[in-house]
């Protein structure tokens, strides 16, 4: 196989401690690293304009309620936040299956098919006449969303080493943050543009992102590649390579055949449920930083119009943030050091705006809120996606984690009732808890991580060379901490 550049190397210098012939594969890293740029210049970018559209179709209805939204529809009481809340429901239940479907159908089927529903859907929210049309629109949001952001870092997965992956799951949140820059740019044009056609400003917030997500969806059908060893832009010999190194690397070993067992390994491993929860403490700052940016800054004394340019430059800085954090993870190969440190910004942040009523701190504790969010999300996805093995179980566990995260939104969506305006000192207060909590949850995943690494060495020691178990919980994986 000279042509793919792939050898095996001595077994005394590769083999692993379980003695998998698989180790053995060497892959010519020149032509891996030409693949893997393609990925980044091809796949990448697509990855991260699905998550802005995606974001942005969830998240207009934060932008709409300053102009107009809620008196547009009659909503009363918490009916708003009711609209946030259940969305949350079917995006939960439903991100087992899209990831489970990807694995099944490609990943271009089922990223490029989900977006057009759920474009569909954020077109039809700029028609709806009352609540119930409204709350039944955003459930069917919450099913066609509920696979997008597990099923790209599930991809990064598959695709990028461990030591790599934090940026380019990075490009995922960054991608968040710039869709509340875009989202509060194309906001603030429709408010200009005013009412047209009969129907209000806010109306055409919906059904232009709606469109502009429809054509755009249609378009990743055609331009995503269904798996990674047969992406449409590598020529044979990456195919070659890239087929190659699947096999080579630790960390996707193990059958190809979807077995139950795989399921249970996922449901049974307690760093799963203990990851999941500090992202659940983590995402409750996150979607009400997202859906509620704007309500909040507009509570700090600005206007309607002011509220959804302000958001702005606290994304692009979140964003610029967000990638410094990554990088630094990946460079130096830990990510508790980094996810248990650059929170500390966002307890900042609320303590001030709890504190004081001063616009301008107020304003300068947005920043700092958007700087410390992104970065702990990022890094920790990357650090169970990468510690999760087979594929298999990634499959699983993955979407699992992230589900037990994506419950927060049940949380985050009613702690910014309109009746608890103009500061929201309750929700502010809950955000700065979590977040706290979040910091606290690093560490424990740290020890548990740490713990398995050191009986591990132990046994190794011993000469010992099966312990029994298998995927990431085999003697031959390292956890990273």
């Amino acid at each position: 196989m000279d042509e793919t550049k792939v050898e095996r190397l001595d077994s005394s210098k590769s083999a692993s401690p379980s003695g998998d012939a698989v180790a053995e594969i060497y892959v010519d890293p020149i032509i891996e690293r030409r693949a893997l740029r393609k990925f980044d210049i091809w796949v990448v970018p697509q990855m991260m304009l699905l998550v802005i559209l995606a974001y942005l179709d969830r998240s207009n209805i934060g932008n709409a309620r300053v102009f107009g939204f809620e008196e547009g529809l009659g909503l009363k009481g918490i009916e708003f936040n009711n609209l946030s809340t259940l969305f949350f429901v079917t995006y939960v239940v439903f991100e087992i299956p899209w990831v489970m479907a990807i694995k099944k159908f490609g990943a271009n089927k089922v990223l490029a098919t989900a977006m057009v529903c759920w474009s569909v859907v954020t077109l039809g929210t700029g028609f709806v006449q009352n609540y119930h049309q409204c709350l039944a629109l955003r459930l069917l949001l919450g099913v066609f969303e509920a696979g997008l952001f597990p099923c790209l870092s599930f991809l990064i997965s598959m695709i990028y080493s461990r030591e790599s992956q934090a940026k380019r799951v990075a490009a995922l949140y960054g991608a968040i943050a710039l869709s509340g820059a875009f989202g509060g740019l194309i906001a603030y044009g429709i408010q200009l543009m005013g009412d047209r056609h009969g129907l209000e400003a806010w109306r055409w917030l919906f059904i232009v992102e709606g469109i502009i997500s429809i054509v755009l969806g249609c378009i990743c059908l055609l331009s995503l590649p269904k798996s990674a060893e047969n992406a449409w832009f590598l020529n044979e010999e990456e195919k070659a390579v890239m087929r190659a190194r699947k096999e080579r690397d630790a960390i996707y070993k193990g059958e190809e055949k979807f077995e139950w067992k795989y399921v249970k390994m996922a449901f049974l491993d307690p760093f799963i449920y203990v990851a999941g929860a500090g992202l659940f403490l983590a995402s409750i700052p996150l979607f009400g930083f997202n859906t509620f940016l704007p309500t909040i800054i507009r509570g700090l004394g600005y206007d309607a119009l002011q509220a959804n340019y302000l958001t702005i430059p606290v994304y692009f800085a979140g964003t610029i943030s967000l990638f410094c954090a990554s990088w630094v993870s990946d460079k130096i190969n830990k990510r508790a050091i980094i996810a248990g440190t650059v929170p500390i910004l966002v307890l900042i942040g609320y303590a001030i705006v709890v504190a004081t009523p001063s616009i301008g701190a107020g304003f300068f504790a947005m920043f700092l809120l958007s700087l410390g969010i992104y970065p702990y999300n990022t890094i920790l996805l990357a650090w169970v996606s990468g510690n999760i093995k087979p594929d298999h179980k990634r499959a699983v566990g993955l979407p699992l984690f992230i589900s037990i995260a994506n419950a927060s939104g049940l949380v985050s969506s009613q702690i910014y009732p309109a009746s608890d305006g103009p500061r929201y000192i309750k929700g502010n207060a809950i955000s700065l808890a979590g977040e706290a909590l979040a910091i606290a949850s690093v560490w424990l995943i740290f020890l548990i991580l740490r713990r398995r690494n050191i009986k591990k060495d132990q046994l190794i020691a011993q000469g010992v060379t099966d312990n029994g178990k298998e995927g990431d919980q085999a003697l031959d994986f390292k956890y990273t901490l």
